[in-house]
């Protein structure tokens, strides 16, 4: 009887099934083509594009948009893929979105590289689907785009006021104080509320009949030269940053306040050799030209060779200079076989040696040690670390200036450097 039941109910189901599955099928074909002639047949379509700037900075947040518009006559849902440069090592990038019919919008992201030289950008892939969803569309836009990585522009751009403002604190630019008068003479001119009483004129008073006071402006017109070591201990890196291109950055600011100062800017690198020069000077194009050559200064792992680069300097330069040295000594060894000829160009100039602290061993040293082991490890950091600061003493001793400074601060500390011996009339 059982069995009867069940054959019963099977030869009923089969032929239902069958035609639920039929008419499935068929709405499924029905749902395909419908779905396509929207996507492919009706008006309407994906518009899209990369916007880049026309170079980027390196070692900063740049900014990247892409806009897409939607024509078609119904809601889109887009899968947006964007090929970046390989140098990012990203393959994961990817945006989801709805876009309503007739509506447009803006994605952005940003970029930060880390190194210069040109980067390519691959295509810009927009996957649409309709609201039923069973296939995607593929358009493709800007094809091979190229964009430069420049030194540090943006970095440039915002500390190109900060030096002239009453604000340097809240960016960590000291104060300084203009020690005695270390600036050129200008004009004798009436006392006026609020001038300094110890520049009263008294013989022009006397003369006059009233209070003259004289008149300072500060010093203008002198060269200052950022010298770049570009052998083997500037390519380190911290923050994905080479000590070489913290140093390009550095530079490329420190050059942009001089002038605004109206002092001469210029720049060379060495290793093996002396390369890369922009004289100092003070014409209108020199950012341009120490940007331009910033922007092809490349480190060659190479042992650098300080007497030659005394050998050059004593050569070159006639005129009493401020030296920023950027360079790097990990051990008072290392800086023992330079010294002699730091001493011989600090003689002739005025010489400011800037190296960096190894955060990373600065880490590891302040780190809870709970083995041997690891206290074996953390006191051969502290080692390291001391030496630095006797390295500091070493060249202090030999009347050399010095900046010991973490990479990621090398900006603001020589901007305090270079404020502070304006102030104090060094050179």
């Amino acid at each position: 009887m059982t069995a009867l039941v069940l054959g019963f109910v099977v030869s009923f189901m089969v032929p239902t099934l069958y035609g639920a599955i039929k008419v499935l099928f068929f709405v499924f074909v029905l749902l395909f083509i419908v779905d396509m002639l929207l996507l492919f047949a009706s008006k309407g379509e994906i518009e899209g594009g990369r916007i880049l700037p026309d170079k980027l900075s390196n070692g900063d947040d740049n900014p990247i948009q892409l806009k897409v518009a939607n024509t078609y006559l119904f809601p889109v849902t887009v899968k947006i893929i964007d090929e970046i440069p390989f140098q990012f090592q990203k393959r994961d990038f990817g945006l989801v979105s709805k876009i309503s019919s007739g509506g447009n919008k803006v994605y952005d992201y940003q970029l930060r590289p880390t190194e210069r030289g040109v980067y390519s950008f691959g295509s810009l892939n927009i996957f649409a689907t309709s609201p039923i969803g069973f296939l995607a569309k593929k358009y493709t836009f800007d094809q091979a785009q190229e964009v430069p990585v420049y030194p540090s522009f943006l970095q440039l751009q915002k500390y190109d006021l900060i030096a002239f403002t009453n604000r340097l604190h809240e960016y960590g630019l000291k104060k300084i104080r203009r020690i005695g008068h270390t600036m050129e003479f200008e004009q004798i001119k009436d006392y006026v509320l609020g001038d300094d009483i110890r520049n009263i004129n008294w013989k022009a008073t006397a003369k006059r009949g009233q209070l003259m006071v004289n008149q300072y402006q500060d010093e203008k017109s002198q060269p200052i030269y950022s010298v770049i070591d570009k052998g083997r201990v500037m390519k380190m890196p911290f923050n994905g940053l080479s000590l070489l291109d913290y140093a390009i950055n550095a530079t490329l600011v420190i050059s942009n306040i001089a002038l605004k100062k109206q002092d001469k800017a210029g720049m060379f690198s060495f290793s093996n050799k002396i390369e890369n020069r922009v004289v100092a000077e003070r014409r209108s194009s020199q950012m341009n030209l120490i940007l331009e050559t910033l922007y092809n200064l490349r480190t060659n792992f190479i042992e650098s060779d300080f007497s030659r680069l005394y050998i050059d300097v004593k050569r070159n330069l006639n005129q009493r200079s401020l030296l920023l040295l950027y360079t790097n000594f990990e051990t008072l060894d290392a800086l023992h076989r330079q010294l002699p000829y730091l001493a011989a160009m600090a003689k002739q100039h005025l010489l400011v040696v800037i190296f960096f602290e190894n955060t990373e061993l600065n880490d590891f040293a302040s780190k809870k040690a709970d083995t041997v082991h690891q206290i074996f490890e953390q006191t051969i950091a502290e080692k390291f670390i001391y030496e630095k600061k006797l390295i500091v003493n070493e060249l202090r001793k030999h009347g050399i200036q010095t900046i010991l400074t973490k990479p990621e601060n090398l900006t603001i500390n020589t901007i305090n450097k270079y404020l502070e011996i304006k102030a104090r009339g060094l050179i």
